[in-house]
């Protein structure tokens, strides 16, 4: 086809897209002027203004005046990707990682700064010439220092005792000595312990410090001491609320003894992260901090005062007036409450507290921080913008009239629609739009189009809705935790009462019963006719037993790959007294979401299922977990699948809690914890394919054939974080892509057994046992499974963790069978004799329809 000639052709062939964009109609001839002669014309409207110690950008508007819905801008997209290209594109295009790093605002040569740093150290003064400055200071001065700061000097535990500090220094008030190579606590403890009038100490970044209950040591030797390492002892007082409140400092520490109220000139307070338990203190209240107007309370536990108290205490500050809490926390879980018992606050977290009472929320804050990148010095450009990119991406995904693609693309806009912030009142909009100059897919160019949604005036910062169409009901202020520090405590509550509840649940019995399936087989001996649609069984099920019949309707058994619902059942004539391959409402187990959370319903936490979230409502828990184990320095590696894709489609692997919560955007998924350290054979990661058969729910009546196939990665298996884009490192099924190279069963358990020194039996009896209870929590938790005319196989995908546990990865409805009618294989476990695939389908339909357990055992 021709170039696109008229409007009327434009709007023809891009009505569809024009509508889903969300563009109004009264800008599509102006949109369609733009495109024709690509113009580009935003550089007239607006200017990038560098922020946040210019760690971020944002989109000021410089002209005089833009109506709602009156002009459009084309904004071109300066990277368009595939996932899993994403980091090979970085290494590879020319001029690449360097324009989106400056984009991204992380291309800050860290190397050349730490250079530069270290000429500036070579020229510092040692600690001893530090020391030997002091004293001459007191010499000259007849004044004590009271502040002393000795970072980075490379101080070791002999230095510290050499310098003499207590007898030099006796009434110093503040030491800092973060960034040295202090080993021993016993020394640092005894050498502190001296300086009797220590009010603060810093000691961050010292080895010892990596020793559990090395912190308390030294705050029990030391009874004055009322900050240590930026956090308040218990002991705070009078002197740790001055430093907050910025009347002590470097220039003017104070002394051991001050005068009476030094706090009355106090208006403002940050206590935030101080690790503060207890607010009850004789320094904390109204008539010491008598003009107290600003607050921080947020990261702190206050866990030893009551909800009561707490509240009483700050309503005798009469002048306050802005106070930030966490919301849920020690002041309780409403916002509504908190300004009810304050009546004098105006601000709460930052919202009018008018304005909360107006809406009724429980949770409010509009003081949200953004998500600046983070990099180490020396660390390549490649990797910060592979971390940063995550606060810029967008998506779509594309599809023609015969299918959609199966995997998104992601793009990040130019330096001008980059530079686009949040806001949840935002004053423009921005939508992806596919061009197709030439009228078809082949042609296509991908742009965003930016349109003001409000008046717009000079001076004005543009902003766009990160999560346009977004509500609370689709998780929203879970969603902007990718983008903004949201309130951990609040996830990490969320979190703890998910956890507790599965926690609680008791395990499921399993349903009982005698067996109540019989054999189909004929009495007459009339084959059972069989329809497929699956051409191994129309070739591999040759017993007289069974026929092949091309039509549904006259079948005695459908054997399909199909879904077979209300309509399908119509329009192929299958009725009520047809033997079906699937169980009704099966999606309890062969759908990601529903097993897991069948699972849970039926056995609580187990240790055969990684902990999993259904992204799609369980947002809020996840982000909890993830903070845990932040906090406590676990593994928080995950791995994304989507609910209802085979073949890993969709699915990436993530240490990242951007990513993962923008990975949302791509479809519904799990997020589940990553197996990072799985079993490996001969340096690489496999897992096992199980079939299971299943003749009734109730009562349960399973069996699992006798051979299964272990899948085996082709490369070596690393945790190295450029790896995890490698399908061939961390994925098994190499069936569709990937080179396949299968393993005989009886080999690989013989190597393994050897590699590993374990018996191969152990494992599959733990394995056995897992797959029943997986069935069992089925039939607990959704008895409206069972059906009188099913009979089923699905395939049971296992892995096993280092300590050789099986963990259950994913149960697949009418599973592919290539292997299972290619080779021959012998039984590991059973008889051990040899089972030929060309008998595959003949057994398994002698099981679930002739009563028959060749080369299958009950579980």
């Amino acid at each position: 086809m021709n170039k696109l000639q008229s409007f009327d052709d434009f709007v023809k062939v891009h009505g569809v897209l024009l509508a889903a964009a969300g563009i109004p109609q009264s800008l599509y001839k102006l949109l369609f002027q733009k495109l024709s002669s690509d113009t580009f014309d935003g550089g007239h409207y607006f200017q990038i203004e560098p922020i946040e110690d210019s760690r971020q950008r944002r989109l000021l508007f410089t002209s005089d005046f833009i109506a709602k819905h009156s002009n459009l801008f084309l904004v071109d997209h300066a990277w368009t990707f595939r996932l899993s290209d994403a980091y090979k594109q970085l290494c590879e295009v020319p001029g690449l990682a360097e324009r989106m790093a400056a984009l991204m605002c992380v291309d800050v040569d860290l190397d050349s700064a730490t250079e530069e740093a270290g000429e500036e150290d070579s020229s510092k003064l040692s600690a001893v010439e530090i020391v030997e400055r002091e004293m001459c200071k007191v010499k000259e001065c007849r004044d004590d220092t009271r502040w002393l700061e000795l970072e980075e000097l490379d101080i070791d535990d002999d230095m510290l005792v050499s310098l003499d500090l207590h007898s030099k220094f006796p009434n110093l008030l503040a030491l800092s000595l973060c960034g040295n190579n202090l080993r021993d606590v016993e020394v640092v403890s005894k050498e502190v312990t001296r300086l009797n009038n220590l009010k603060a100490l810093w000691l961050n970044n010292n080895p010892f410090l990596e020793h559990s209950n090395s912190e308390a040591a030294i705050i029990q030797g030391c009874p004055s001491l009322e900050i240590c390492n930026s956090k308040f002892t218990s002991n705070y007082g009078e002197w740790a609320l001055g430093f907050r409140g910025g009347i002590y400092d470097k220039d003017n520490a104070g002394c051991a003894h001050q005068r009476d109220h030094p706090l009355e000139s106090v208006t403002s307070l940050d206590l935030s992260n101080r690790s503060i338990r207890n607010l009850m203190n004789k320094a904390f209240n109204p008539e010491e901090i008598t003009s107290l107007s600003y607050l921080n309370l947020r990261g702190n536990p206050l866990d030893q005062n009551s909800l009561s108290d707490l509240l009483q205490l700050l309503k005798g500050f009469s002048c306050l007036h802005s106070l930030e809490v966490d919301i849920p926390g020690p002041l309780g879980e409403s916002a509504t409450e908190i300004v009810e018992a304050l009546p004098n606050l105006s601000l709460l977290n930052g919202v009018n507290t008018s304005k909360i009472m107006e809406s009724g929320k429980s949770v409010v804050d509009s003081m949200l921080q953004p998500r600046l990148p983070e990099w180490t010095a020396g660390e390549p450009l490649t990797d910060r913008v592979i971390n940063a990119m995550w606060l810029y991406l967008m998506t779509y995904r594309l599809a023609d009239e015969e299918k959609i693609d199966e995997t998104s693309v992601w793009y990040v806009m130019d330096e001008l629609g980059s530079a686009l912030r949040h806001s949840d009142k935002p004053n423009f909009r921005v939508s992806p739009f596919l061009y197709m100059p030439e009228g078809n897919l082949a042609s296509a160019v991908s742009y965003s189009i930016l349109w003001p949604i409000d008046d717009v005036r000079e001076g004005d910062e543009c902003t766009r809705d990160y999560l346009f169409g977004i509500g609370e009901e689709k998780q929203r202020s879970a969603r902007l935790t990718a983008w903004f520090h949201t309130p951990k405590n609040y996830f990490i509550k969320e979190y703890e009462k998910y956890k507790n509840t599965l926690q609680s649940i008791k395990i499921a019995s399993p349903v009982q019963g005698s067996s109540i399936t019989s054999s189909l087989c004929r009495g007459d001996g009339r084959a059972l006719r069989v329809y497929a649609d699956i051409p191994q069984v129309e070739e591999y099920l040759t017993r007289p037993e069974f026929v092949i019949t091309t039509e549904p309707k006259d079948a005695d058994i459908i054997w399909t790959s199909m879904q077979i619902d209300e309509e399908t059942k119509k329009a192929t004539g299958i009725n009520d007294e047809q033997y079906i391959n699937q169980f009704p409402f099966e999606a309890c187990l062969v759908m990601k979401h529903h097993l897991a959370e069948t699972i849970q319903k039926a056995h609580g936490l187990v240790e055969w299922l990684q902990p999993t979230y259904n992204l799609e409502t369980q947002l809020s828990q996840l982000i909890g977990d993830f903070h845990v184990r932040e906090r406590e320095k676990l593994d928080n590696l995950w791995i994304l699948k989507p609910w209802n894709m085979a073949r890993t489609i969709d699915t990436t692997i993530n240490t990242n809690l951007s990513a993962i919560i923008r990975l949302m955007e791509t479809g519904p998924k799990i997020c589940q914890k990553y197996i990072e350290h799985p079993a490996l054979f001969k340096g690489r990661k496999f897992d096992l394919r199980y079939i299971v058969l299943v003749r009734s729910i109730n009562p349960l009546e399973i069996f699992l054939a006798e051979v299964f196939w272990v899948r085996l990665a082709n490369n070596t298996y690393t945790m190295e974080k450029h790896s995890f884009d490698e399908y061939e490192t961390h994925f098994t099924v190499m069936n569709y892509r990937g080179k396949l190279n299968h393993m005989n069963t009886p080999d690989f358990v013989k190597e393994f057994e050897k590699e590993h020194e374990v018996n191969w039996l152990d494992i599959h009896s733990r394995i056995r046992n897992m797959i029943k209870s997986a069935f069992e929590a089925a039939a607990a938790v959704h008895p409206e499974m069972h059906h009188s005319k099913s009979r089923a196989m699905y395939g049971v995908d296992v892995m096993l963790d280092s300590r050789f546990q099986p963990k259950l990865l994913e149960i697949t409805y009418c599973p592919d069978c290539t292997r299972a009618v290619t080779y021959d294989t012998e039984a590991v476990v059973g008889g051990g004799e040899t089972v030929k695939g060309k008998e595959f389908y003949n057994y398994i339909f002698g099981c679930l329809f002739l009563s028959e357990t060749s080369h299958v055992s009950q579980l």
